[in-house]
């Protein structure tokens, strides 16, 4: 019987027409709720292999593919395909610059910032490698090609669109994501995968006065200040250091003219944490910290919080993950520059999960590296990774192609055959 390797490797398609078409998903992001053209583009590509059942539109711009191949277990793979407002500056010959009104109805740069023009291309990879193998495996194979994961709110979506109404339940359901790690390194991690991340938009409504009068007014950019500044002990005095909280205030909106006080200020804040009971506990002291430094400001007007994302704890299954473990230390190079079982958690969010939660299904979350090696290894020796290599969401995330592209498409299709491979 021929290991995964075998297989893998004998059904991989050429590779090269897939870092074009990676380059054209780079260079041609779509903001949340505007995936039209990406999403017109998977079903092309879908439609060449004449093999798949295909739904578009699904909760917005969500793709699904079902290609049934015998008696077996049934298993969703999922990617993301939302970019974000980010203007590039990778100085790549295939860099976005895209523009496209945002939700706000403001325009604004688009870039694919955070490596989901990768994840589409994998998986559109490992759908052809998978095709091509259909001999050994059997079974059911669901592919979801989902949009607005940045907004919290594409896997919901497309459930409430029905999904599951078009396509089977899976049995079990696996993702994946880019990470600013050296390209080569893949990795597995039971339990917690991502933490939980709560948005809000904070208006802070003031009194507005001349500059020269303050007394005759209430400053709500003053009281937006002492706001931010008490924010920040939130994690540094009520959170075990030994736990794991970020509370950031990412933006600030106040004022227009250097002689008015203004009428109002918004912050938007995003919350993220590790343990249900830590994000209680923060998310509390946050609505009273806010509370507090109005009545402190002599403000009679509370801040409102209006709720803008909210995603939700992202667990591995053991049983799930127990079982990628073998096969991904079976298929990839074991260590520090290949496979580990026990990954750095993503530091970001995803809602990835609510595609099995919502069925009571388990489910798994692998992640993969991006970095050109040799930039990595140079940051490392010199102290500078922070510095030299950009994260998720910087305006210079910038994978190297290869060998990224290669293991992100074997990871998925060893995840198939993990649960639908012959001798399985």
């Amino acid at each position: 019987m021929p290991s995964v390797t075998d297989i893998v490797n004998k059904y991989r398609p050429e590779l090269g027409s897939y870092e074009e078409l990676y380059k054209w998903f780079h260079a041609h992001p779509e903001l949340s709720y505007q995936e039209q053209k990406t999403a017109e583009a998977i079903v092309k590509h879908l439609e060449k292999f004449n093999s798949y059942e295909i739904h578009s539109s699904i909760g917005g711009h969500g793709v699904a593919a079902v290609l049934k191949n015998g008696p077996g277990k049934t298993l969703l793979l999922r990617a993301d395909i939302d970019a974000l407002p980010v203007d590039e500056r990778s100085n790549l010959p295939y860099a976005s610059q895209a523009r496209m009104k945002d939700v706000d109805g403001v325009e604004k740069p688009v870039m694919h910032a955070c490596g989901h023009d990768m994840h589409i291309t994998t998986l559109l990879g490992a759908a052809e490698t998978l095709v091509k193998a259909k001999d050994e495996w059997s079974g059911t194979l669901v592919l979801c090609f989902q949009p607005a994961e940045e907004r919290a709110s594409g896997a919901q979506d497309m459930i409430d669109d029905g999904l599951y109404d078009k396509v089977p339940e899976p049995d079990f359901a696996v993702g994946a994501h880019l990470m600013p790690e050296r390209a080569g390194v893949i990795g597995t991690k039971r339990g917690l995968i991502a933490s939980s991340a709560d948005s809000f938009q904070i208006k802070i409504e003031g009194r507005q006065t001349h500059a020269s009068t303050p007394h005759r007014g209430i400053d709500p950019i003053v009281q937006a200040a002492s706001t931010i500044m008490r924010l920040q002990t939130v994690v540094a005095r009520e959170v075990d250091p030994l736990d794991f909280a970020v509370v950031t205030v990412s933006a600030i909106h106040a004022g227009d003219r250097e002689n008015i006080i203004p009428e109002e200020a918004e912050l938007k804040i995003n919350i993220r944490t590790a343990l249900p009971e830590t994000r209680e506990r923060v998310l509390n002291s946050v609505k009273k910290i806010i509370a507090a430094e109005a009545e402190a400001s002599s403000n009679p007007k509370q801040p409102t919080l209006k709720e803008t994302t909210r995603f939700p704890f992202l667990f591995n299954d053991a049983s799930v993950t127990s079982a990628l473990e073998k096969t991904f230390s079976e298929h990839f190079e074991v260590g520090k520059h290949g496979y580990t079982d026990d990954i750095a958690r993503l530091q970001g969010s995803e809602d990835f999960g609510i595609l099995a939660t919502a069925i009571g299904k388990p489910s798994c979350f692998f992640l993969y590296g991006g970095i050109d090696p040799q930039v990595y290894d140079k940051a490392v020796k010199e102290g500078r990774l922070r510095e030299d290599v950009p994260g998720n969401h910087s305006p210079y995330f910038a994978p190297v192609i290869q060998p990224t592209l290669t293991v992100g498409m074997d990871g998925y299709v060893v995840a198939a055959l993990t649960f639908l491979g012959k001798g399985t």
